[in-house]
């Protein structure tokens, strides 16, 4: 009997604490109701509202006030005299800027004027229609013999920057391909050894002879203005690379084989100190067409 009143009396205190502690609980939370759709936000309720007018006259003002104080001279009167705007209506066009960007100082006059002086020389200078291609044109090369020749020629002095220690006579497709040669195989190869390329020396370029110069030999790609012959390069800090000395050294040896390779594809043929002993001290590149692509060697 004694046992079952304490068992009572704990029911009624843990109904009781319950009860008193609905907060602390672990049952869910009813879910809130659904919005319904006059309460959801659209595209307008984000919309900025429209200043007052007296306040968009306000920043107008500020506005122009900045730009005669900040703007170049130069730039406002370009404003009134060319574009036919004023100040106000300058700044009035973007009335909800916050300021002014600043803009760069004008070039000095002479700079400007050096910078156009060079490309009218460049322009007045190129050949075969590339201002990368410096030098003039000479038109029709007659030959002693009949297979010699070119029929619009130019003599290039300078690729892509890069003078050559002689001027070349060529025909306008040979004079791209060297430009295409020096700026994808040659100057890549060098990279910065030397402060880069200044000079390209030419052995040979245009002559009315035979291959390699031998007796009953076809008339060379030399005597069609489509050969140019290159025996080494002087660097910026005064350097020279030739195919001689450095053809077989480790560090200039490298870059004059990566030049070698680089321009297989570029030319119709690519001869170099390996191919055969006319060719021990030079690159011979022409543009010559063979049946079964570029030959290198």
């Amino acid at each position: 009997m004694r046992v079952t009143s304490v068992l009572v009396w704990v029911w009624i205190v843990m109904a009781g604490a319950v009860d008193a502690a609905p907060e602390t609980s672990l049952k869910p939370v009813a879910r809130a109701e659904k919005p319904t759709t006059a309460s959801i936000p659209t595209l307008s309720d984000f919309r900025p509202t429209a200043r007052p007018a007296v306040l968009e006259a306000a920043l107008v003002e500020q506005l122009t006030h900045q730009f005669q104080a900040e703007a170049d001279p130069g730039f406002q009167r370009a404003l009134a005299s060319q574009i036919g705007m004023t100040t106000r209506a300058f700044a009035a066009l973007s009335p909800q800027a916050i300021g002014l960007s600043s803009r760069p100082n004008m070039r000095p006059n002479g700079i400007v004027e050096k910078a156009m002086a060079q490309r009218r020389a460049r322009a007045k200078g190129a050949v075969c229609g590339d201002p990368d291609i410096q030098g003039e044109t000479v038109g029709f090369v007659p030959g002693r013999l009949s297979a010699c020749g070119i029929k619009n020629g130019v003599k290039v002095r300078s690729f892509s920057g890069v003078t050559l220690s002689q001027q070349a006579i060529l025909d306008c497709k040979t004079a791209k391909a060297i430009k295409t040669w020096v700026n994808k195989g040659m100057k890549p190869a060098i990279g910065n050894t030397g402060g880069g390329v200044s000079q390209i020396k030419v052995a040979a370029h245009y002559a009315c002879r035979t291959r390699n110069n031998q007796a009953g030999a076809k008339i060379s790609e030399h005597g069609k203005g489509r050969a140019i012959d290159i025996s080494g390069f002087k660097l910026r800090d005064g350097r020279q690379i030739t195919l001689l000395q450095d053809w077989d050294r480790r560090d200039t040896g490298a870059m004059l084989r990566k030049m070698h390779k680089r321009a297989c594809g570029i030319f119709g043929t690519v001869l170099g100190p390996d191919s055969d002993r006319f060719h021990k001290d030079h690159f011979h590149f022409d543009t010559a067409r063979h049946r079964g692509g570029s030959f290198c060697r």
